[in-house]
């Protein structure tokens, strides 16, 4: 029987879903669909597939005969790094890392070239593609005709970030004053634990990636709870645009922390029934981070 390898998209992909599963997105026992999930992640079905089956094979998910994949209580960490020590996993993180941080520091051209590239940052041509590749599939790049790579529209200017950030004041303090609006406890039980065990850590232990991760998730989050589809889909727009600006920026243990204490201050108001108090602190947690940019 021959056995495929996956490729590096189902690689990343299975990252992403699994660091999803950790964040609470997809709670205990929910069914992980192919097409949702590919609607999610831009990409067809086949690499979701894959992903779901090395997810399955690392004990992240399981699979239900007739039924599909599902996610189970036990599990989520182990395999995030099991996936992680896979195959370059670790330097390949390393080089997405560098990436994303050069582009940030304005030390990286809008043009990529692969043997640019491979010379730069002393990697193996199978690393580099397979972080290419998560790039890709991440909206952060795009394949050019004929050569090369070339970075997708970003934040790339004071003047465009301020004005993301006033954009998302509008979107998010809205969307927790949407009559629609219904919060779903155990999702804000997950992100108020996950807030809490971040601020008994130390500086070394938080790297930019995860707290990147945690901060789109808690204000998606948040977007969903408003019951207004274009909101969420704003929002979402937002977080791809500002991944490679914020990103260098999460490597301040201070802002981390302050951060992290406003979410919480932010939940409290939600389980108070307090929407308007909540707008109000969104609104100064917003332009908070304006003024550390």
């Amino acid at each position: 029987m021959t056995t495929h390898r996956p490729t590096p998209l189902q690689r990343d992909l299975a990252r992403r879903i699994a660091a999803h599963i950790a964040d609470g997105a997809f709670p205990a026992d929910s069914h992980l669909g192919e097409e949702a999930l590919a609607d999610m992640f831009q990409v067809s079905r086949t690499p979701i597939r894959g992903a779901l089956k090395l997810l399955a094979s690392h004990g992240a998910i399981h699979y239900r005969s007739n039924s599909g994949y599902f996610v189970h209580h036990a599990g989520e960490t182990a395999s995030l790094q099991a996936l992680d020590d896979d195959e370059d996993g670790a330097s390949a993180d390393a080089l997405y890392r560098a990436l994303i941080q050069d582009r940030a520091r304005k030390q990286l051209p809008d043009t990529l070239i692969e043997k640019d590239l491979l010379r730069r940052y002393g990697c193996s041509a199978a690393v580099l593609r397979n972080v290419l590749s998560r790039m890709t599939s991440e909206n952060l790049i795009e394949k050019r005709p004929g050569r090369g790579w070339q970075f997708l529209p970003a934040l790339d200017s004071g003047e465009a970030l301020t004005e993301s950030y006033r954009y998302r004041i509008i979107i998010e303090c809205g969307g927790l004053l949407e009559p629609g609006f219904q919060a779903d406890a155990e999702e804000m039980r997950r992100s108020r634990s996950a807030f809490t065990e971040l601020l008994t850590r130390s500086q070394d232990s938080i790297s930019a990636a995860e707290f990147f991760r945690l901060n789109a998730s808690f204000h998606e989050m948040l977007a969903r709870f408003s019951g207004n589809r274009f909101i969420v889909s704003a929002l979402q727009q937002q977080t791809q645009l500002r991944r490679l600006e914020e990103h260098d920026a999460f490597y301040r243990h201070d802002h981390v922390m302050e951060a992290s204490r406003e979410h919480l201050e932010i939940l409290d108001a939600i389980e108070s029934n307090d929407q308007q108090w909540a707008a109000a602190l969104m609104r100064r947690h917003l332009l908070s981070a304006l003024a550390k940019s």
